[in-house]
C-alpha cells in the first residue's frame, strides 16, 4: 500500500522579442515560445503525497522535466524521487518515477482546465498486487482556486480490488505580501473496498521564490492511522521545507 504533497507543476518559459519600430521607437512585445522544455530539482525533509510521508519521515531527493506545446495547449513530463514506504512495505524500491501528459487552456470568463493521465512507476517494486498506478485526471481552475478529481483505473498503490479508487483535491494558491504565496490544500482519498484506508488531508503553507531558488515551508496531515512504518505514524502533522529550482 502506498503511504500516500507532491504538485505537479507544468512550467511554460515566456520570452521578450523587442521590436523596431521606426529610427527612434522601440517596442518590448511579449512571445510565447511554441515549444517550451523545463527542469525542476528539489530537496525536501519530508516527501508528503496527499498527506502521508513516503520516505518515512526522513528527507528526499526530487527531479523532472516539462516540456508544453503552448499553441495546443497538450504537455508530457517526468518526475523522480527517492522513497522508502516500497520497502517498509515488504518490496523492493526506492525510486518512484511518475510519466504524465495531458491538454490544458481557456474555458472563458476566467476559467481554465487540465485534464490527463499519470503513470506511477515503481522499479522492480516486487509488491503484489503491484504498487504500480495509472490515474486519469481532470481540473479546472478559477483564478488562484482549482478543483482536481484523480481516479485510478489500476489497484491504487498496491491495495487489492481497488480499481477507481478517487481523490479530490480541493486548493488555493494566493500572493498574500511581496512575492509571498499562502499555499492552502483539502483533500479526500478514498480507496475503493478499503474503507479503512480512505482519509481527509489537508496542507497550509507558504512558498517564496527568491530567484535562486524557491523555499516553501508548510504544514500537512491526515486524518487516520491506518499508515505506520518502523514505529513511525507517517500521516501525522509534520512541518515539510523543501527547496527547489526551475531551469
Amino acid at each position: 500500500m502506498k503511504y500516500m504533497t507532491k504538485n505537479l507543476t507544468l512550467a511554460a518559459a515566456v520570452a521578450l522579442a523587442m521590436t523596431s519600430l521606426g529610427a527612434s521607437v522601440a517596442h518590448a512585445e511579449e512571445a510565447v515560445p511554441e515549444h517550451a522544455v523545463s527542469y525542476n530539482a528539489a530537496v525536501t525533509t519530508d516527501y508528503r503525497y496527499r498527506g502521508i510521508s513516503q520516505t518515512r519521515k526522513r528527507p528526499a531527493l526530487q527531479a523532472g522535466a516539462d516540456y508544453v506545446h503552448n499553441p495546443t495547449g497538450l504537455y508530457v513530463g517526468t518526475w523522480a524521487s527517492t522513497i522508502k514506504w516500497i520497502d517498509d512495505a515488504g518490496g523492493d524500491s526506492s525510486l518512484e518515477i511518475d510519466l504524465y501528459g495531458g491538454k490544458r487552456g481557456d474555458i472563458g470568463e476566467g476559467f481554465t482546465y487540465d485534464v490527463g493521465g499519470l503513470y506511477y512507476y515503481y522499479p522492480s517494486n516486487g509488491l503484489n498486487p503491484s504498487a504500480n498506478t495509472f490515474e486519469l485526471y481532470g481540473a479546472i481552475g478559477y483564478g488562484p482556486v482549482s478543483l482536481k478529481y484523480s481516479q485510478s483505473t489500476t489497484n491504487l498503490f498496491g491495495f487489492a480490488n481497488s480499481k477507481e479508487s478517487g481523490y479530490i483535491d480541493l486548493s488555493l494558491n494566493q500572493e498574500i505580501k511581496d512575492g509571498y504565496m499562502l499555499n492552502l490544500h483539502l483533500g479526500r482519498q478514498s480507496v475503493r473496498d478499503n474503507p479503512s484506508a480512505s482519509y481527509n488531508d489537508w496542507k497550509v503553507g507558504v512558498t517564496k521564490d527568491y530567484g535562486v531558488v524557491t523555499v516553501s515551508l508548510a504544514a500537512i496531515k491526515a486524518s487516520t492511522d491506518a499508515y505506520f512504518a518502523k514505529g513511525k505514524d507517517l500521516a501525522k502533522t509534520g512541518a515539510v521545507l523543501t527547496v527547489s529550482k526551475t531551469f
